[in-house]
């Protein structure tokens, strides 16, 4: 079985958070370390980025499902919401399809339940071409600032280090794997529309990486929507307190 490297905190209702392309499980550890007082948060490094290794450089978006599912089952996580933040809930919603109504309710930070367009899609395969050209360490160094607003990225100078410096614990391979089982995933809006648990999404009306006119066609599919104003891909960073408050509200239902 997969090895797959996670840190906890709290007790109570369990929360697993899953993060994005180019992150590990401790960019949440702020966030947990406030929601451990009523719940029991979970934040694991997907294959291939901080501690969890990866084993060549393919992987699907079912196969992370069924690894994560697996390790849910070894450390007796039952009943959990599952909330990922950009590629983390494209992993969410792959999870949703597998264990269904064994998941207590679903959040989507600055993610989508539709697969790649066409112009999504080539500039995965531009990126794949720069990783496997540059090398990992060039490639994130040149794609985690722009994931925030431009307006805001003087303000948040620290957040943005922190951020590269997270990034830089990804591997080639995983930066390789994933970006290809991106480009390549299935939409799963009708997953969500089925699942009758709470469901959330989050979108940054200056988001790059998820337009906004994309997270507007999909809000019929979740019971909370919320738009975060001037805020681009990182609204858990640019807007923490706010985000912090939407999920204390979402896991209370």
């Amino acid at each position: 079985m997969a090895h797959i490297h996670f840190s906890e905190k709290g007790k109570g209702q369990p929360i697993v958070f899953i993060h994005g392309f180019c992150e590990i499980g401790a960019m949440w550890e702020e966030i947990a370390s406030l929601l451990s007082e009523h719940f029991h948060v979970y934040y694991p490094d997907l294959p291939g980025f901080g501690k969890s290794p990866i084993e060549g450089d393919h992987i699907s978006l079912e196969e992370v499902a069924v690894m994560l599912e697996e390790w849910m089952e070894e450390q007796q996580i039952k009943n959990p919401f599952v909330v990922g933040h950009s590629l983390g809930g494209y992993v969410a919603l792959a999870l949703l399809e597998l264990m269904g109504n064994r998941i207590k309710g679903i959040g989507l930070i600055h993610s989508t339940a539709f697969a790649d367009d066409e112009e999504k899609k080539h500039s995965r395969n531009k990126a794949l071409a720069f990783i496997k050209k540059q090398g990992a360490e060039k490639f994130v160094s040149s794609f985690v600032p722009p994931l925030f607003t431009p307006s805001n990225r003087l303000l948040f100078e620290k957040e943005i280090e922190n951020a590269v410096a997270q990034a830089m614990q990804s591997s080639q391979a995983g930066l390789i794997a994933f970006t290809q089982a991106m480009r390549d995933r299935k939409a799963r809006i009708s997953v969500l529309e089925e699942y009758k648990g709470p469901k959330l999404l989050i979108a940054g009306t200056e988001d790059g990486a998820v337009k906004i006119e994309s997270s507007r066609l999909q809000t019929h599919a979740f019971s909370t929507y919320y738009e975060l104003e001037g805020v681009g891909h990182m609204g858990q960073v640019e807007r923490k307190t706010e985000v912090i408050e939407i999920l204390q509200r979402f896991f209370r239902q």
